[in-house]
């Protein structure tokens, strides 16, 4: 395991660190810090730079310096500050997967209005996910630039506008339209949260705030339609939107007040600048008012990193889009992995059309009800939730392997990914007419497979960020790349599917395309190591790795000597 603060060295850079810039380029970033850099005395500036005490606390007869603690590093944050960030973080990406769920419930009303079938209604699925999963590609490099919150606070408005646009549309074009930015919108919800857990935790505390985010965008899949499903039938089909509209206004109120800026290299930028505005000031004051500040040089200025100056805006959408294509193509991890979650994905998004159509089929459900089955969902997500926080807990006080190696982030989704096919098997031939079996059984075998979704989804997640480190970002967008291809492909011939293959055949056919995709974790937990090892990438990550161990031990070496 890397050390906290090889981990932070490495969340400092970017994926940027590892191609080669101009080298005019990244010097010019440098000297924009101040205007005449041939008179002045540079040092590197990191979170863990030792600073005078001038620049940190009060001195006589010196103007107050800045307050460097709202610059801090995130890793340092307090667990109460982290809690705070988590409880936002969860809550935005319940939004966004509540708002892709909640629509299926308002089929009825709008089909009749609309005079359209159900495979044209469900293209508002399909443009939703789509928007959702092109857009973080374009808007992720804006986060890198300004920071994770005004990229928050944006993508929130615009979902708060599509969702009001939703709700007052009159037109069925005008509904996709408002649907495709509300999957805009709601992607920077879901796809940035991982980042910002990723910015404040370190890999080995990772997994309950992950478990946490994980559970936050599979549980709104579930409360999405069990709640619109009232809506629709107490009150209308517009309250569906604008129930969510409020519901999100208050979030972004909260966000705004409480969420602070995550992003470590955008709050060290931050902090240099502050830093060299002061020392611009002190050079401007006679030299006795400043000469009694202990350790103060005049022309003193503190710079980036090579490796953390900021690149172009148009570099990094380049790389940004490139660099996940380039993973998927390359790297046989990356392609299975997201493979595995894409068809998992696939098949959350299936159930918005899947669960209408089958319980009113066989059990003559109405719309509440059909939303009502959808609380399996929930209910399964909490329990999945509460086992992977327990089972990491166990795991580091009695498996110390767990977390020594990537592969131990699969042991446990090697059994529980196996609930999806169970599940599949299960729901398909208890739900088909004939079976006259209680419609409990299907509900029951929802929640099973739920279980094994959210394995996979966690699984991925965590492997996947732990294997690739300063790639990982670009890895994970690869893999929500193909999950939101397939959750738009998907529900636009699962009524045809089902209707004609028949509900137990049907679903078989999906269970047996995830059984063998349930070999992914295996093959993974016994050869993972020597797949990386031949991974171009993978490897030199390894090797890195490697040698961040061996100047550890040289250092302790060293030291232990001099004692």
């Amino acid at each position: 395991m890397r050390s906290p603060q090889e981990e932070q060295a490495q969340e400092e850079g970017s994926l940027r660190r590892s191609f080669s810039h101009d080298s005019n380029e990244i010097a010019g970033r440098i000297r924009s810090l101040d205007q005449d850099p041939g008179r002045k005395c540079y040092e590197e500036l990191t979170f863990h730079t030792e600073l005078p005490s001038y620049l940190t606390s009060p001195q006589p007869s010196l103007p107050p310096p800045p307050d460097l603690r709202k610059y801090a590093s995130p890793f340092g944050w307090s667990t109460k500050h982290k809690s705070i960030i988590v409880l936002l973080v969860c809550a935005s990406t319940l939004h966004s997967s509540y708002s892709a769920g909640a629509y299926s419930m308002a089929a009825g009303p709008l089909r009749a209005k609309w005079q359209v079938s159900q495979v044209v209604y469900n293209m508002g699925v399909t443009v939703w996910a789509v928007g959702f999963g092109c857009s973080p590609m374009v808007l992720a490099p804006f986060s890198e630039i300004n920071g994770r919150r005004p990229v928050f606070l944006a993508s929130g408005a615009v979902m708060l506008l599509s969702l009001v646009g939703c709700g007052l549309t009159e037109s069925f074009a005008g509904m996709l339209v408002a649907r495709f930015f509300n999957g805009v919108g709601g992607s920077t919800f879901a796809t940035m949260c991982g980042g910002v857990v990723s910015d404040i935790f370190h890999a080995e505390t990772r997994n309950t705030p992950m478990a946490l985010y994980s559970g936050g965008a599979l549980f709104g899949t579930g409360l999405g339609p069990f709640i619109a499903g009232f809506m629709v039938g107490r009150v209308s089909w517009r309250w569906v939107f604008y129930h969510q509209a409020i519901a999100l206004g208050c979030t972004l109120t909260a966000m705004f007040f409480l969420f602070n800026e995550t992003r470590g290299s955008v709050l060290l930028i931050r902090r240099c600048k502050a830093i060299n505005q002061y020392l611009a000031t002190l050079d401007s004051l006679p030299a006795e008012t400043v000469s009694a500040a202990p350790g103060y040089r005049r022309k003193l200025r503190y710079q980036l990193p090579a490796s953390t100056a900021p690149s172009s805006l148009r570099r990094m959408i380049y790389l940004s889009l490139t660099t996940p294509f380039r993973l998927l193509s390359t790297e046989p991890v990356v392609f299975f992995f997201s493979l595995w979650a894409a068809f998992a994905w696939a098949l959350q998004y299936m159930t918005f059309s899947i669960v209408p159509l089958v319980f009113t089929t066989t059990y003559h459900f109405d719309t509440q009800s059909n939303g009502a089955a959808f609380s399996t969902i929930c209910i399964a997500t909490m329990i999945a939730t509460a086992m992977s926080i327990c089972q990491d807990r166990l795991a580091r006080r009695y498996w110390p392997k767990f977390t020594s190696v990537p592969e131990g982030r699969l042991y446990f989704a090697c059994i529980q990914s196996a609930l999806l096919p169970i599940g599949l098997f299960w729901f398909g031939w208890t739900a088909a007419p004939r079976a006259h079996i209680h419609w409990i059984s299907p509900v029951l075998a929802l929640g099973v497979a739920q279980v094994g979704i959210f394995s996979i989804y966690l699984a991925v997640f965590n492997y996947l960020a732990d294997v690739y480190h300063r790639f990982a970002s670009s890895a994970l967008a690869g893999q929500s790349f193909c999950r939101n291809i397939l959750a738009a492909i998907f529900p636009a011939f699962t009524d045809q599917m089902f209707n004609r293959l028949g509900f137990g055949a049907a679903s078989s056919l999906l269970g047996a395309i995830a059984v063998i995709l349930t070999a992914v974790p295996w093959v993974l937990v016994f050869f993972g190591e020597d797949i990386r090892r031949r991974s171009k990438i993978a490897s030199e990550i390894m090797q890195d790795e490697i040698q961040a161990h061996a100047q550890q031990d040289n250092q302790t070496t060293l030291a232990s000597e001099k004692c």
